[in-house]
């Protein structure tokens, strides 16, 4: 259904319709609503590829991205954008991974805005200014993660973090432990936050507290969980327990345990957040995780979450949370006697 019989069904001209299908935040809220309804009734869906070119941009998704050399590294991160571009291919749409500084992300997005199509954005902050920015000029995208403070209608994919993080905690604590540290990403990425909230209210309803020594603020970074992990090993009384919330500084941890001569699940539990990834050959046997969908269910979700919002979907029809599984393992068991 073309863009000539909404207008006409609507009394609106087509340069209205198109901005209004596009978000763009001049186009008053009402009319941006009556429009997604018209479109949703009329079956409207104009090819993705056509829906960039028209809105003055090439034909490509760009993930900007503050590539270090530990992402290069990250199983995880190589095989969901391996899995959008060849998703976005068969739509004749290019995938473009940006790099950009830790600081400086919000000019590499103004610098893109003009050749890029839509955007998926990683990694989501508490205080999200990318999204904010997006929304702003009326440039489509996809948040891989939800942020508590902003507040406007947007397009997102993530997973209940704090229930994961929960189950986790309530998992070591139903085996006995009581000295249970937290080793977590920086609170500003909204999933850290989620996820140590999680921990702190399962604890609490334990009657049970963190205190400061256990609970270590690290990097997305292997080496900066093999530090975090020694220093609670070289405590004088180091925890029996230990939650990483990241699969990154998983693997640190993991591997500062082996080296101080600990025996996972006898002498000390651990359980990380997304598992070690596939590649990991730290471990014999498995770890307690929480997982959730692989990688591909992931990354198709968000390729058709992203040409949804090109072919005009409404941003609040494309919000999904998913529910992380618990997957036991052999890295915890009883607290020691």
């Amino acid at each position: 259904m073309s863009l000539k019989k909404i207008a006409e069904e609507l009394g609106l001209s087509l340069t209205t319709v198109s901005r209004a299908l596009n978000g763009y935040p001049e186009v008053a809220k009402a009319t941006r609503a009556a429009v997604a309804d018209a479109a949703r009734r009329l079956n409207h869906q104009p090819n993705a590829r056509a829906r960039a070119l028209a809105l003055g941009r090439a034909g490509a998704i760009g993930v900007v991205f503050p590539i270090t050399p530990g992402d290069l590294g990250d199983p995880l991160f190589l095989a969901v954008v391996s899995r959008m571009g060849e998703r976005l291919a068969q739509q004749d749409l290019d995938m473009h991974i940006i790099a950009a500084p830790a600081e400086g992300e919000l000019q590499v997005y103004q610098r893109a805005l003009g050749h890029i199509a839509a955007f998926v954005v990683p990694r989501t902050r508490v205080r999200d200014q990318r999204l904010a920015l997006l929304q702003a000029r009326g440039v489509p995208f996809v948040a891989y993660g939800r942020s508590e403070r902003f507040t406007d209608p947007y397009a997102w994919l993530d997973f209940d973090n704090e229930r994961g993080a929960r189950e986790a905690t309530e998992r070591l604590i139903g085996f006995g432990h009581r000295d249970i540290a937290y080793l977590g990403a920086p609170a500003a990425y909204n999933f850290a936050t989620l996820r140590y909230r999680g921990f702190e209210r399962a604890m609490q309803q334990a009657g049970l507290a963190a205190g400061p020594a256990g609970v270590q603020r690290v990097e997305l970074d292997r080496g900066a969980g093999f530090a975090a992990m020694s220093r609670l090993l070289n405590r004088p009384r180091p925890p029996t327990a230990v939650l990483v919330d990241n699969h990154l500084a998983g693997v640190g941890a993991v591997h500062a345990a082996l080296q101080a001569g600990k025996v996972l699940g006898r002498d000390m539990s651990l359980i990380v957040y997304d598992g070690l990834g596939p590649d990991s050959v730290l471990l014999r046997n498995t770890i307690t995780a929480v997982v959730q969908p692989t990688a591909q269910t992931v990354a198709d979700m968000l390729v058709d979450f992203t040409l949804a919002r090109l072919s005009g979907r409404p941003p609040q029809d494309l919000q999904h949370l998913g529910v992380p599984e618990l997957l036991p393992g052999d890295s915890d068991g009883p607290a020691p006697a």
